[in-house]
């Protein structure tokens, strides 16, 4: 993805283009100009001309050190993968004539789950005749949301989906 990203952008003699707008090192309007004469110019500065908006007319180059920017450029984007915060989806698996020690430990579980960031994917699946009756199966669902109300907000809705019923399980954000 990043090697994508740095081949998109033209640097020195790769800049074809008849006529460029340039931008000095400072950040100053220096005009339009040809490119080797762009070129000529970046070359007396020690330093590289980068194509930094190549669907403007003309396309806007920019005087500046190549290396350098693609340096802050990396920078940045380890920073916002750093700060990126990534969900795993967990998921505790209900039954239609589920037990009350049983429910409690999957709601303890679910509860694990959601206190260490992780989202929870609530599922039951119907057999057999059991298909016949989703209302049971949807107060489960309510009753397991109700019982986790403290820690996790609902995310998506209980939806019968086949053969199963899912619901997704959220983390209520820290205040």
């Amino acid at each position: 993805m990043v090697i994508a990203k740095e081949q998109q952008v033209q640097i020195n003699e790769d800049i074809r283009d008849r006529e460029v707008r340039v931008i000095s090192a400072n950040g100053d309007m220096l005009g339009i100009m040809s490119s080797s004469e762009a070129l000529n110019r970046a070359a007396e500065a020690n330093l590289d001309l980068v194509k930094i908006a190549p669907q403007a007319t003309p396309p806007v180059c920019k005087i500046m050190d190549y290396g350098k920017y693609r340096f802050e450029q990396q920078k940045r984007e380890k920073e916002a993968k750093k700060n990126q915060r990534t969900f795993d989806i967990k998921e505790v698996r209900l039954s239609l004539n589920i037990d009350t020690h049983d429910f409690e430990t999957k709601v303890k579980q679910a509860i694990k789950f959601v206190q260490g960031g992780d989202k929870v994917k609530a599922t039951i699946r119907f057999r057999g005749r059991e298909l016949g009756h989703p209302e049971h199966g949807l107060e489960i669902m309510k009753k397991f949301a109700e019982a986790l109300t403290e820690a996790a907000t609902v995310e998506k809705p209980a939806k019968l989906e086949g053969r199963s019923m899912i619901m997704f399980l959220a983390p209520k954000p820290n205040k």
